[in-house]
């Protein structure tokens, strides 16, 4: 038994915000299990239940310094695994539009490796734009294209506002939709 074991979920979240690891191990310990079984009953497959736990638990150590809980721990990660597994569902609903439209509408073509490579290329081309855009402004816009945060969520991680957030994301749009629109002049 850890010394942490008797301390209360407030004590230990009090000696996160200092770095202490044994504290966050206590928690884990409490709540991994939990996370766990909500995750994978929602979403029905067991690795992608153990990323979201492993997401979770990621994101309160990284943010344990500014993390402000206003309802009890427990209920804290109820709404974090409720999140993520909305997003995952979400992600799931949309890949499986996208995959019954590609089958059905989109014609087979017979110049498909032209095809392809026209689509690396345009890959190529987005991530190189990407890659050079400011900072703060790539990591706004990947968390919102890539990781499918809503701008909320984002200004949550980085403490800025919901409009920064917005700038931040049409400034990088207007950047790639000029470098790309180069391409097909």
């Amino acid at each position: 038994m850890s010394l942490h074991a008797s301390y209360s979920d407030l004590e230990l979240l009090d000696l996160i915000r200092l770095g202490d690891k044994m504290a966050f191990s206590e928690i884990y310990s409490r709540y991994w299990k939990k996370v766990f079984t909500v995750a994978s009953n929602k979403i029905g497959q067991l690795e992608e239940a153990e990323e979201i736990v492993q997401d979770i638990f990621i994101s309160l150590w990284d943010r344990r310094e500014s993390i402000i809980i206003t309802t009890s721990l427990n209920a804290y990660l109820a709404v974090s695994v409720k999140y993520r597994v909305i997003k995952i569902l979400a992600k799931r609903s949309l890949y499986n539009k996208y995959a019954d439209y590609s089958l059905n509408v989109i014609p087979i073509s017979s110049n498909s490796t032209e095809d392809w490579l026209e689509f690396e290329e345009l890959k190529s081309r987005l991530e190189i734009l990407v890659s050079n855009l400011p900072e703060k402004c790539r990591l706004v816009y990947k968390m919102s294209r890539e990781n499918g945060m809503s701008q909320k969520q984002i200004a949550e991680e980085f403490c800025i506002s919901e409009k920064t957030v917005e700038a931040h994301i049409g400034k990088a749009l207007k950047v790639l939709r000029t470098g790309l629109g180069q391409l097909f002049l």
